[in-house]
C-alpha cells in the first residue's frame, strides 16, 4: 500500500456482497422481464425504465472500484438518483396500464426499499469520513 498523500483511503469492496446491489440487480432483471409486454408504441418508456433500473446496480459496482470512500459515496448518490428515476417510470407505466397493479406494487416497493438502503449506506460512509469539528 502507498504511503503519504497517495495512500488509498479504503480497500475496494466486492459488490456481490452488498445487499443493495443484490436487490437492485434482481429488481433490474424483474423489470426487464415485466417490460417485455410493453407494446411497440412504448419502446421509449421501456428503454428508460430498464436503463434507469440497470443504472442503480451498475453505479454500486462502479463505486466499489472507486479510489476513496468519498468517491464511492458519490456513486451511491448517482444510484439513489437512478432509483428516483426508476420509480417515476414505474408510476408512468402503471398510469398507462402497462404493468399489472400487483406487479407495480411489488416493483415500486422494492425500488423504494433499495433507495432507503442506499441512503443509509451513503450516510454511513460519509459519517465515517467526516472530519471532527
Amino acid at each position: 500500500m502507498l504511503r503519504g498523500a497517495w495512500r488509498v483511503a479504503y480497500d475496494m469492496q466486492d459488490f456481490r456482497q452488498i445487499r443493495a446491489w443484490q436487490r437492485a440487480h434482481a429488481m433490474s432483471i424483474a423489470l426487464h422481464k415485466t417490460s417485455r409486454g410493453f407494446g411497440a408504441g412504448y419502446a421509449a418508456l421501456r428503454a428508460q425504465l430498464t436503463r434507469s433500473a440497470s443504472s442503480i446496480s451498475a453505479n454500486i459496482v462502479e463505486g466499489c472500484g472507486a479510489a476513496t470512500q468519498k468517491e464511492f459515496a458519490r456513486f451511491l448518490d448517482i444510484a439513489i438518483k437512478s432509483a428516483n428515476e426508476t420509480e417515476h417510470h414505474l408510476i408512468e407505466a402503471r398510469d398507462l396500464e402497462l404493468i399489472a397493479p400487483d406487479s407495480w406494487q411489488r416493483l415500486n416497493a422494492e425500488t423504494v426499499e433499495i433507495r432507503k438502503m442506499l441512503y443509509a449506506y451513503r450516510r454511513k460512509i460519509l459519517e465515517s469520513i467526516a472530519e471532527p469539528i
